[in-house]
């Protein structure tokens, strides 16, 4: 029996319509959506329908990130009777043109590279994604837990969101990292986690005062923080990666960016320092690097002085930059 091709961790799962029957992707797809996170009809708009992403299901909450072919997702009549009430937070982040939308008796477009919609699942919908590719982020939040966040919570339907806001394009990076996980967020965590994109999604939406306030203090700055965090692992092989560069990329100050890493029991100074020192461990213990001197991979991972970077490697790991390589060489 044909079956969405899978791997799933717990409750994230990855997955490729790219093996299957051209002829059956679109209901495998819809089968597989409806029975994780909500009921949706895709209309293939090529003959070569090709789907490939990643879901997550977490508590009141469910996340789909995929990169497609052009299509038509859509809440129809016939998958309105599962009486799902939730609405979906429908991000629009690479395409190569906007994204039109049906909803509420409106029509709309969602700009490409970061724009967004909010959709109510309990009225009919459509969004289509005419691009080859598109990718986009999914949320599905529960209504009775995001409506008391949302300062004018009946007036978010079948309206756009610009992709300039800043808690939009945090949300959106949010996800990102959370997807990248090898294994989802258990426990207290993943509550803590879900109440951050809960608060992320409000202010993007237009938080009430209270919910604002928390979100500020709670949401805001752990997206920031995972931003920037990614930020420094992307600037890595560029040498010097300093704070005021950080911080004019993120467009706040740098004492800010200091202050959110003072708040997790470290400094930025340490962090840059630790994931240079994490990527050069993991450049020794690979073969693919094997032929590359340790002074190339000091240099590649952004350490200009080699006894500096010999001295802080050993007592980070507790053996020289040589012992590791021969070790894992065994």
């Amino acid at each position: 029996m044909d079956q969405l091709t899978t791997k799933r961790i717990e409750t994230v799962s990855r997955f490729s319509t790219g093996s299957l029957p051209r002829h059956k992707r679109a209901a495998l797809f819809r089968e597989y959506v409806g029975n994780g996170i909500v009921k949706l009809d895709a209309c293939p708009l090529t003959e070569d329908f090709c789907i490939n992403g990643t879901g997550i299901k977490l508590p009141d909450l469910g996340i789909v990130a995929v990169s497609m072919t052009p299509s038509r997702i859509a809440r129809t009549r016939e998958v309105l009777r599962d009486g799902n009430d939730n609405l979906r937070l429908v991000m629009l982040r690479r395409s190569g043109s906007s994204a039109p939308v049906a909803h509420l008796g409106r029509e709309l477009t969602v700009e490409p590279n970061g724009g967004a919609v909010v959709l109510s699942n309990c009225d009919l919908n459509a969004i289509t994604f005419t691009a080859h590719p598109s990718q986009m982020i999914s949320i599905n939040f529960t209504r009775k837990f995001l409506r008391p966040l949302v300062r004018d919570f009946d007036a978010i339907f079948a309206h756009t969101i610009p992709g300039q806001i800043a808690s939009l394009r945090l949300l959106a990076s949010y996800i990102k990292a959370l997807l990248a996980e090898p294994a989802p967020p258990t426990g207290e965590f993943a509550q803590l986690v879900v109440a951050h994109i809960y608060d992320l999604a409000a202010l993007a939406m237009g938080a009430t005062r209270d919910a604002a306030e928390i979100a500020s203090s709670r949401g805001l700055p752990a997206a920031r923080l995972r931003d920037i965090k990614s930020d420094i692992a992307a600037s890595l092989k560029q040498g010097d990666v300093s704070v005021a560069d950080i911080a004019q990329r993120q467009r706040v100050t740098p004492r800010y960016v200091q202050m959110l890493f003072e708040n997790e029991g470290t400094t930025f100074t340490e962090f840059t320092r630790n994931a240079r020192l994490n990527r050069a461990y993991r450049m020794l213990r690979d073969p693919r690097f094997a032929d590359r001197s340790i002074s190339t991979i000091a240099f590649e991972a952004g350490f200009s002085d080699l006894s500096y970077f010999n001295k802080v490697f050993r007592r980070r790991f507790g053996g020289t930059p040589s012992d590791v390589r021969a070790a894992s060489s065994l």
